[in-house]
């Protein structure tokens, strides 16, 4: 073991110990660090156990196995499938509506159901489809955004959420044949209802067992949401490509209301960098089983559906419990990988940013997501266009986590806000090595 190795070692340890002894004396070693730029939701947002969200995956599974092997439109599965979901919420006080629709000859069926309160002219609506095709029960595609989005919804009820804003969860039908059931209910709203949804949230497959994670760039508020979730586990997320309009959120796209959401991938191939990011294996399919007979209960990984179904909770409290509309900003984006050289010279990462008048804010969030094996080797600065630097993180041989996925704030009011921006990031030291993700900045 080298010298350094050991010095680390003894620095972590050290680190250990002072935490420990804070908690005993009731501080927290974070006590003095400085308040979040943005408030702290009203209500926390619970931890959703992964077991009851498996618990409904469950119950599909057996309805699929009872009923020819699917829960497509227009067979028995799916209406079985409807009447276990509508069930539940009944039960927790939801205010449930049955949608019908007739699509390819068949009946189907959309499921609603809101949440008593909040203010009806904001609304935040979270949703999934709870189809499948033919071939197979869906058990990820998309049993686990339906059962997810399912234990949210009765999570709110456990807790006698009181949102300022008004929930509502919506299931659709016959997404499988061209989000069918989607279309059909944002078409049927009047505008004036439709102008009212301040956010529709969509969770189209959450658990894949060779899983990345994903994040629907539609909305750059709304993204943030999500990444900000993905930032407190320190996992690294990318922008969600392999389903842009093919999914339940494009219908509200069409319609206008701002939309978000998570995807945990499909039949796209994982590359080695996301699985040195992620974990699982490079060169295989994200979902083997996409639209295949073995998509069952077998076909999830409970890492990813524990995760994923988090992140719907932490957007549900938050978009819901604090002011009547989303955090707002303009939010411009780098999403390149940069390597960064073991104890080389300093790499950089561009942003061109456009459109914005006067100089950038006193508060600019900087959001930096990097993937390295000993993040205390790395230093980080944003440089303005005019050349002036701005560090946002030294160096720390006692700091010895992977990756930095966080938003640091850096006061750059003197700065003129338009022009190329870039993060720069050198690695100190030697032995370990990482690159730069994705960085943006909101204005």
């Amino acid at each position: 073991m080298s010298t350094r190795l050991t010095l680390r070692h003894a620095l972590t340890a050290i680190g250990a110990v002072t935490a420990l002894s804070a908690a005993l004396i009731g501080a927290s070693p974070a006590a003095t660090a400085a308040a979040p730029a943005a408030p702290a939701p009203t209500v926390a947002a619970p931890d959703i156990p992964v077991a009851n969200v498996k618990a409904h995956l469950t119950q599909l599974q057996s309805i699929a196995t009872a009923n020819s092997g699917n829960r497509a439109h227009g067979r028995p599965g799916y209406k079985a499938s409807l009447d276990y979901v509508k069930g539940k919420l009944d039960a927790a006080g939801y205010t449930t509506t049955i949608q019908q629709f007739t699509s390819s000859g068949a009946t189907g069926w959309n499921l609603i159901a809101d949440w008593p309160g909040g203010d009806a002219n904001h609304v935040v609506m979270s949703g999934a489809h709870l189809d499948s095709v033919t071939a197979g029960p869906g058990i990820n595609d998309d049993g686990s955004g339906t059962a997810g989005t399912l234990e949210v919804a009765l999570a709110v009820s456990r807790a006698g959420l009181q949102p300022t804003k008004h929930l509502r969860f919506g299931w659709f039908g016959a997404e499988e044949l061209g989000m069918i059931g989607s279309k059909y209910y944002v078409n049927n709203l009047p505008a004036a209802e439709r102008s009212k949804i301040d956010a529709y949230l969509n969770f189209d497959m959450i658990g894949s067992p060779n899983p990345g994670y994903f994040v629907y760039d539609d909305n750059g508020p709304l993204e943030t949401v999500f990444k900000d979730f993905f930032a407190t586990r320190g996992i690294p997320t990318e922008i969600e490509t392999e389903g842009d309009g093919r999914s339940d959120h494009a219908p509200f796209k069409s319609a206008g209301v701002p939309v978000g959401g998570l995807f945990s991938g499909a039949d796209y191939t994982k590359t080695a960098a996301q699985a040195q990011k992620w974990g699982g294996t490079s060169g295989q399919a994200f979902d083997a089983c996409y639209h295949r007979s073995c998509d069952t209960s077998a076909n999830l990984n409970d890492s990813a559906l524990d995760n994923n179904s988090d992140a719907i909770a932490y957007a549900v409290w938050n978009l819901s419990t604090g002011t009547t509309t989303p955090p707002t900003g303009t939010v411009f984006e780098n999403t390149t990988d940069v390597a960064i050289p073991d104890a080389g010279a300093a790499v950089t990462s561009s942003v061109t940013v456009s459109g914005i008048a006067g100089n950038a804010p006193s508060a600019l969030q900087v959001g930096v997501d990097i993937v390295h094996t000993y993040r205390g080797d790395l230093v980080i600065d944003l440089v303005a266009p005019d050349g002036s630097t701005y560090r946002l993180k030294n160096s720390s041989g006692s700091d010895s986590a992977g990756n930095v996925v966080t938003t640091y704030t850096a006061n750059a009011s003197s700065e003129v806000a338009n022009g190329v921006w870039k993060l720069k990031v050198q690695d100190v030291a030697r032995v370990d090595t990482g690159y730069i993700n994705s960085w943006k900045l909101t204005f």
